[in-house]
């Protein structure tokens, strides 16, 4: 990646898990460390169950992620730099060609006409960076976990809700991009401040909270299923397929 270098050049910022990734990185890397090892089998079931109950439509989403986000944040307490890393290229090896369609061919896309390419997830900054690496995007963000003595500590930045704004700007400052034609891609309520501070908002199979404000604020709308790519423009407060 390009690092830290000035430019007059406009951007596009990604959201990963669930809008590039078909799955979500930060649940695979809690599935692969409990498979090191690395997660007490009693707690790690509370997270499949949580899973479960979501996939049986008897619980949210952000409750099994709430779950998962807990465990992580307790588990990884003196996990070693390099079993995380290690859990991490795993993860990568097995997901980084998982990808959706539509927004693998927009980066493709993009980059042919010069936009700097901008990741920011919530999944732990060790495993942004290698997909990062992978799809070459110019610069990432994802989620800190602070170490010490070559340990995690526990301690974490969790890059979240309007916490992707903050990120988003301080890379658009260290880029000096510019926000005209800027465009941004996300599938879920906690991308909405980024999605609107952008000129181009995409909402990306979105959750029943993005769709709702993105139809409020007449953002376009992409939904990819099987291999067909259905794209719904606004028009008077309803959605039309183009």
């Amino acid at each position: 990646m390009n690092l830290g270098q000035s430019s007059d050049r406009p951007f596009a910022v990604f959201d990963i898990d669930g809008t590039l990734i078909r799955w979500q990185l930060y649940h695979a890397l809690a599935d692969e460390l409990a498979r090191q090892g690395h997660l007490e089998t009693s707690q790690f079931q509370k997270v499949r169950q949580a899973r479960m109950n979501w996939k049986r439509r008897t619980n949210t989403f952000t409750a099994y992620e709430q779950t998962l986000v807990e465990l992580i944040n307790s588990a990884i307490v003196g996990i070693s730099e390099g079993d995380l890393k290690n859990a991490c290229q795993a993860v990568l090896n097995e997901y980084k060609d998982q990808v959706y369609t539509y927004t693998r061919d927009l980066i493709k896309d993009l980059k042919t006409k010069c936009y700097l390419i901008f990741a920011i997830s919530a999944s732990p900054q060790e495993i942004v960076e290698l997909l990062a690496d992978y799809y070459g995007f110019d610069d990432f963000g994802g989620s800190f976990y602070e170490t010490k003595d070559g340990l995690y500590t526990g301690k974490a930045d969790i890059l979240m809700s309007s916490r992707k704004t903050d990120f988003l700007n301080v890379l658009i400052n260290k880029h000096n991009v510019v926000k005209s034609g800027s465009l941004a891609v996300g599938d879920s309520e906690s991308d909405i401040a980024m999605l609107a501070g952008v000129d181009n908002p995409i909402a990306f199979n979105p959750t029943k909270e993005l769709f709702d404000h993105a139809q409020k604020s007449g953002w376009p709308i992409i939904v990819e299923r099987k291999n067909m790519v259905y794209q719904l423009t606004p028009k008077n407060g309803k959605y039309f397929l183009a």
